[in-house]
């Protein structure tokens, strides 16, 4: 049995980093975002020059012509959805085959948007990274190209993070570094761990 650990968090909370730690535990993850960007580069291009003429050079999709297409316009942004969620379903679905044929105690599903969408229904328990305001804010804006409307327009599709908090069984928080989210990841699979009768160590 593998237990399925949904990862999520907001724009600049550090849920890359946090993903990397899982890997680095040796816990399988599938980073959704990472599907989507080899999506857009070969199975999603075509539909979505279809849809969105113009957004897709060489074959494959120009994210800041897509994002222009679509950002702060709900009804694009759906037709967009509609095609590129299945397609990364499909993929997170042979994903967990795969950690359920090699026995993987623990496997974790990498999704920005987990809790916007409804997907905590597929999950045993749910980890939340986290971070205060002032630091989420400082990170996101020191991003190439980021601008205040940009940030603006992202946050108003995401949950606010005292709710995503609210929801969470585990919380990461990357304000106290690096050391300190490893501490907080390992915890957590201690506690996944325990589940099987197994125990490991957090250093």
């Amino acid at each position: 049995m593998t237990f399925l650990l949904g990862l999520t968090g907001s724009i600049g909370m550090g849920k890359s980093t946090t993903s990397a730690m899982f890997r680095a535990a040796g816990v399988p993850v599938h980073d959704a975002d990472e599907a989507v960007h080899k999506l857009y580069a070969g199975a999603a291009a075509s539909q979505i020059e279809a849809a969105f003429a113009g957004t897709t050079v060489g074959g494959a999709v120009d994210r800041a012509k897509l994002s222009a297409a679509v950002l702060g316009r709900p009804e694009e942004l759906a037709t967009l959805e509609a095609i590129v969620h299945p397609l990364v379903r499909a993929e997170e679905q042979a994903f967990l085959a795969q950690c359920r044929r090699s026995g993987a105690t623990a496997a974790v599903l990498d999704v920005p948007l987990l809790l916007e969408t409804g997907g905590e229904g597929r999950c045993d328990a749910i980890v939340v990274v986290t971070a205060p305001a002032d630091v989420q804010r400082k990170r996101v804006l020191a991003r190439s190209g980021m601008t205040e409307e940009k940030l603006a327009a992202i946050l108003a599709r995401q949950m606010p993070d005292a709710e995503k908090r609210r929801r969470a069984h585990f919380l990461v928080d990357t304000s106290r570094g690096l050391v300190a989210a490893e501490r907080q990841v390992r915890s957590i699979l201690n506690a996944v761990a325990g589940r099987f009768g197994r125990t490991e160590r957090a250093d």
